[in-house]
């Protein structure tokens, strides 16, 4: 039962790597400088590792907007997230999971009559307008620099194409990874008070409970970008705007640098140290970050560049996700209580904070299945990489004989 109430947190984390995961090689792969097959594999790897390694910074600043106490809770608002960002990613919009998940909070307070804290609600949707505005800054910054670089060292085409090529790799790698330590609370957040799961051993590292169902976030994240996120990744790089090579990668790097900001605990421990504000540690989205940074390059080179009736198409998505999301939530929660008589939390009295209130659970059964996934996933990777080498052998081996005999011919 513990099992099938994970289900939707990891059918949300499907739906977030077949939409926002596709932002960190959207760029890369509309512009044709990296095939769609690579980037999902790396972009894969390294948004679990962001997952399991830095995942824990943006999950409670959703707890402070809304500490859903019930395992039912966590399932009927998770899935109804997911199924708002499926539709939405349907249609092509490049729609944010963190305003399906707010949405869904925000639905859960209204229904259980909890009280939605405007400081940390004012607090995330600063970052929906200061994301994108970051985002194009930044782009516009790196292009300019860029293109500088490009002009002074007298690069030759074929080589700085090469280095533009690798760079689209290492930044789209660090968006990833930034992705994964960032967005991880959008899925898994909601569940982590509600799990108790037994410390799993690993050997040569200790996974904790959250860290076990950001492992499982995280692969789920991973299977929505190699299965579904193509289509989304062509409509952010081609559709809006035309971009150059060296634009691709800008984009790239400026949406990984801002996710990186709001993901950073160290980063923002040093601004606090030099007397500064702290960084709030919101999961961003990383649907309006890239849009804002393509909309930097195009408004850089040219506003005739813009596709301006999908951007209008894409704002109308950004408004009407949080509001379905927030209705699904409800109405969701009616019929689950209601005809299943599952229990999705309770309003608690003001001034009072909840201490091991909650209805969670404790399984070690669930820590056991991980170890069993990570056997089976590293058995898998082997199998793959030998066979994946094989072939590539083969067909160099080919591309060899080929040559040899073309210039054999030739003679």
């Amino acid at each position: 039962m513990i099992l099938f109430f994970l289900t939707s947190g990891l059918f949300l984390g499907w739906s977030l790597g077949a939409n926002d995961a596709s932002n960190v090689f959207g760029s890369a792969v509309g512009s044709k400088m990296v095939s769609f097959r690579k980037a999902a594999i790396i972009a894969s790897v390294f948004v679990i590792l962001g997952a399991v390694i830095q995942g824990a910074g943006g999950a409670q600043t959703l707890g402070k907007l809304g500490a859903v106490n019930a395992i039912g809770g966590s399932f009927t608002l998770a899935l109804a997230a997911g199924v708002t960002v499926y539709v939405m990613t349907k249609f092509s919009l490049p729609v944010s999971t963190t305003q399906a998940i707010v949405g869904a909070i925000i639905g859960w307070n209204l229904f259980t009559g909890n009280k939605t804290d405007p400081g940390t609600l004012s607090k995330i949707v600063v970052t929906w307008i200061s994301g994108p505005v970051l985002g194009a800054i930044f782009a516009v910054l790196l292009f300019i620099l860029l293109a500088g670089i490009k002009k002074a060292s007298k690069i030759h085409l074929i080589r700085f194409e090469s280095y533009i090529k690798t760079g689209l790799i290492i930044v789209g790698a660090f968006g990833a990874y930034s992705l994964g330590a960032n967005n991880i609370a959008n899925v898994m957040g909601v569940f982590v008070p509600a799990f108790n799961l037994h410390p799993l051993d690993l050997g040569l590292f200790t996974l904790t409970s959250a860290q076990q169902l950001f492992l499982l976030g995280g692969l789920a994240i991973a299977v929505g970008i190699i299965t579904y996120s193509k289509k989304v990744m062509e409509t952010i790089g081609t559709n809006i705007v035309e971009l150059s090579p060296e634009a691709a990668m800008v984009v790239v790097l400026a949406q990984s640098i801002v996710l990186f900001i709001f993901s950073s605990s160290g980063l923002s421990d040093f601004f606090v140290r030099l007397g500064l504000p702290p960084i709030p540690m919101v999961p961003v989205s990383s649907s309006q970050v890239i849009v804002g940074c393509v909309i930097g390059i195009g408004l850089y080179k040219g506003i005739r560049n813009i596709n301006f009736k999908l951007l209008g198409e894409i704002a109308l998505g950004w408004l009407a996700t949080p509001v379905m999301s927030g209705l699904m939530t409800f109405f969701s929660l009616f019929f689950i209580k209601n005809i299943f008589g599952i229990d999705v939390g309770h309003k608690v009295a003001a001034g009072i904070q909840e201490s091991g209130s909650i209805t969670g659970a404790t399984d070690s059964s669930t820590s056991e299945m991980i170890r069993y996934i990570l056997i089976g996933i590293v058995i898998i990777c082997i199998v793959t990489g030998i066979v994946y080498y094989i072939i590539d052998r083969r067909k160099q081996l080919e591309l060899k004989a080929s040559e040899e005999k073309f210039w054999k011919n030739m003679k």
